[in-house]
């Protein structure tokens, strides 16, 4: 049976699907050069959020080689304010990503949506692992992983073509026995 699409509220956001209604927006802080840098797009367009949208069967949530846009929402306004990627790669793991709209970053806002979702990831939906992967020159991503206490597994060096030259990416992991000890 496949989990339904998550509904997660804390202090300040909500994590819902991705909305229509959300997809101006969604498009418009992913075309800001700095959301883009270490992201696998360059230009975002409307249309380009329009596709992934419709490319989106939330019926199938928790489908193994999926992956699913979740929204992070503003509680009181219900503004997105960023979105979280969650790839299920087989049963027992999963993949995150996540992007945070610039004026809403350094606020604390992606530690606790990224707290969210570990939660709802290893908790209820019982995963073993979770990953994320990330440009070694992204500074912040690697710090907000660190903070939920991720670990640095690997360092690929050169592994990725990426706009233009060859780049370094890292793989963090954690476990839910980790997560269980140390965020419970």
């Amino acid at each position: 049976m496949t989990p339904m699409t998550p509904n997660l509220k804390t202090k300040n956001i909500v994590i819902r699907e991705l909305q229509f209604s959300d997809l101006n927006d969604f498009a418009n802080y992913r075309a800001v050069p700095s959301v883009a840098k270490y992201q696998s797009w360059t230009d975002y367009t409307y249309d380009d959020a329009v596709a992934l949208f419709e490319s989106t069967d939330y019926s199938k949530f928790g489908l193994e080689s999926n992956w699913y846009q979740l929204a992070i929402v503003d509680i009181n306004s219900d503004k997105l304010i960023g979105d979280l990627a969650v790839h299920f790669i087989q049963d027992k793991q999963v993949e995150i990503g996540f992007t945070i709209e610039p004026r809403f970053q350094r606020k604390g806002l992606g530690y606790e949506a990224l707290s969210a979702i570990l939660d709802y990831i290893f908790l209820e939906l019982k995963k073993h692992r979770v990953i994320a992967v990330t440009d070694t020159n992204n500074i912040s991503s690697c710090r907000l992983l660190e903070k939920a206490g991720f670990r640095k597994e690997a360092h690929y060096v050169e592994n990725i073509f990426f706009k233009g030259s060859w780049g370094d990416e890292y793989l963090y992991a954690m476990l839910g026995s980790e997560y269980k000890k140390t965020n419970v």
